[in-house]
């Protein structure tokens, strides 16, 4: 054995102290962490190469693109849905506004209908009188006003060519009730004017229809004021009534008699006067005037002669 040259034997190689150990430690531990990361590797690759895990795989993954196919479509189907219903929404409104319309014109027919409808009945009822008229007359309308009396004279819808002439009698049926209008005073070709009963020009010789008492009934100028019956002798009096019947005379040679004109509403009694004044209600509501007849002129005489 060899001595250094400070007298101490030399170690021999490959051995050294405590360190050298350490050193030899070291390597074992790092020679295990391989082992053990070899073993995990091939468990990995024996689990990897079984069924089982081959079919987790693929439902995971089939679970994964099915969850994001599921979103995609509710996606595409909330875009489609809610622009079908936009669509729809604007369809329903065209059709809400056609059915409006539709809707108007149903309510417009009806209201023409139930006016075709009352206006027969008019009719009828205008025609049922005629038929009983004992003297021969020409039907008419009321067409308007007189532009220069508005509230008085009217206008009807026949003049000379269908035989009207001045003066003739006017009478009309209301209420189931036949009274006089007025009589006419001017005549065109196919129009003529009127003036009835309460204008302030209008005076009718009258008479009450039971007590036969007589007298001349004037208009006040308006269709709203009562007529006033005037020069009814005094000793009348205690035979009037409210509602007596006032009818016309024959007196005068235009209205025939026995055409009613009103109802007897009040008397005035004039202290110094020998006559009586008779307030009387027209029996015709001028305000819904529209037909008249107008009575023939000769046939009219006729009957004043007669009576």
């Amino acid at each position: 054995m060899k001595r250094s040259f400070f007298g101490r034997q030399p170690r021999p190689e490959g051995v050294r102290r405590s360190g050298g150990r350490r050193i030899a430690g070291g390597q074992i531990n790092f020679s295990v962490f391989i082992f053990v990361i070899l073993i995990i590797i091939s468990t990995v690759l024996l689990l990897m190469s079984t069924r089982d895990f081959i079919f987790g795989v693929k439902n995971v993954g089939l679970s994964l693109f099915s969850g994001i196919r599921n979103g995609i479509y509710e996606v595409n189907s909330f875009i489609a849905r809610t622009v079908l219903s936009i669509s729809e929404l604007a369809t329903l409104r065209q059709e809400h506004a056609s059915l409006l319309r539709q809707l108007d014109r149903f309510e417009e027919i009806e209201r023409s209908n139930a006016e075709i409808y009352q206006e027969n009945i008019r009719l009828k009822e205008q025609l049922d009188f005629s038929r009983t008229l004992r003297y021969r007359h020409i039907p008419a309308q009321i067409s308007g006003r007189d532009p220069d009396n508005l509230f008085s004279a009217v206008v009807i819808n026949k003049g000379s060519y269908s035989g009207v002439a001045n003066n003739m009698a006017v009478v009309a049926w209301q209420n189931g009730t036949q009274a006089l209008v007025g009589k006419v005073i001017q005549t065109g070709v196919f129009e003529s004017l009127v003036m009835p009963v309460f204008d302030i020009n209008s005076q009718v010789s009258s008479r009450f229809s039971v007590t036969r008492y007589e007298g001349i009934l004037e208009g006040q100028g308006s269709s709203d004021a009562a007529l006033m019956m005037r020069f009814v002798p005094r000793r009348a009096r205690d035979d009037i009534n409210n509602g007596d019947i006032i009818v016309t005379s024959g007196m005068g040679g235009i209205f025939p008699p026995g055409i009613n004109i009103g109802r007897v509403s009040g008397v005035n009694i004039l202290e110094y006067e020998t006559t009586l004044e008779i307030i009387v209600v027209p029996m015709i509501d001028f305000s819904r005037l529209e037909y008249v007849f107008v009575i023939e002129e000769e046939i009219a005489q006729m009957f004043i002669t007669q009576d």
